[in-house]
């Protein structure tokens, strides 16, 4: 187990705790906007299962997963759908899904194994498919607050979808912390399969 799911395992009440009611809908909503009623989403990375549950709230269909097996419990109570507990390594679909959201996520995975992720994402996707993922803003890659963290510049973040897939920007923007205590910034981006 990596140090930043042993984090999380060891953190994991106290991690839900702190990002269950973070306000997130102007940024679900946005995702939401480009997929059809009862469309299928992947909660890629699901953490305590407040995405899902908004999801499943607005009228959409929902598998989840997270490496974290505490988190896939916590959110399956929450949800009432069957989470897994799979490592982004182990995910694979292909045209599953009409949208696939890692928020806060894939910001764990080394640089270096991004792009193969990348493009296991968009090989999950149906045609058409839309794609929303979120870093920390920054050039940091390492290990901060006992978790690996790979931060991204908005055109780091371009060139790294563009080199790695045939997804095409939608759109990509910046925002503040949702958190009332932090002031990071986030990058924001969403992709669609052509």
């Amino acid at each position: 187990m990596t140090n930043t799911l042993l984090y999380y395992e060891e953190n994991a009440k106290d991690f839900i705790a702190s990002t269950l009611t973070v306000d997130m809908h102007e940024i679900q909503d946005d995702f939401l906007s480009l997929l059809h009623e009862g469309s299928l989403i992947l909660d890629y990375g699901c953490g305590s299962g407040r995405d899902s549950k908004y999801f499943l709230e607005k009228g959409f269909k929902v598998d989840a997963f997270d490496g974290c097996k505490a988190f896939c419990d916590e959110a399956s109570k929450l949800t009432g759908i069957a989470v897994k507990n799979i490592a982004f390594s182990d995910f694979s679909e292909n045209q599953k899904y009409d949208g696939i959201w890692a928020c806060s996520s894939l910001l764990h995975a080394p640089k270096k194994e991004l792009p193969h992720l990348l493009k296991k994402i968009e090989e999950a996707l149906k045609p058409n498919g839309i794609f929303y993922c979120s870093f920390k803003k920054g050039d940091f890659e390492g290990e901060r607050n006992g978790r690996h963290f790979s931060d991204f510049t908005k055109e780091e973040l371009i060139n790294l979808v563009k080199n790695s897939t045939n997804l095409s920007e939608v759109k990509i923007w910046q925002t503040k912390d949702a958190r009332a205590d932090r002031s990071d910034i986030w990058i924001n981006s969403i992709w669609q399969k052509c």
